[in-house]
């Protein structure tokens, strides 16, 4: 019986990535669908999104999508509307980078869309200024 190495268990497990390979044609939405930017993830698979129909939605990534689509903040995504909760929406599709600059190409986002855009903090205003670190050591001495 020939040994099986750690490395060869391990590749054996990981399994492919078949979302990578897929290229096929740019999914477009349909009546009871909209396009929809993350704001922030809340987690067990739930997220607040701001459909391009003006409305705040509360999204869910459903069974299918879970573990297998990775959602961040700033993603463009498709959800589609439940007819029971009008304020709820589940995704259907997320799109890369290159397909959300297509969808803008193409005219099928609003202009508040903002394709890799997240807010970042300017850094001037963290810096430490250097007269404030001997201020502390004057006090110290006079007592």
């Amino acid at each position: 019986c020939p040994r099986i190495k750690v490395k060869e268990i391990k590749n054996r497990c990981r399994g492919k990535n078949e979302n990578e390979s897929e290229k096929g044609e740019l999914v477009l939405k349909e009546d009871w669908q909209e396009y929809a930017q993350v704001i922030n993830m809340l987690g067990n698979g739930q997220f607040k999104a701001v459909c391009f129909d003006g409305v705040k939605r509360l999204g869910h990534i459903r069974g299918k999508l879970r573990k297998k689509v990775w959602i961040k903040t700033s993603d463009i995504i498709l959800v589609g509307h439940r007819d029971y909760q009008d304020n709820t929406a589940d995704v259907i599709l997320v799109y890369n980078a290159e397909e959300a600059r297509s969808l803008e190409a193409y005219g099928e986002l609003s202009e508040r869309a903002k394709i890799n855009e997240t807010d970042t903090l300017d850094s001037g205003d963290d810096e430490i200024q250097s007269d404030d670190i001997g201020d502390d050591d004057e006090h110290i001495d006079a007592i």
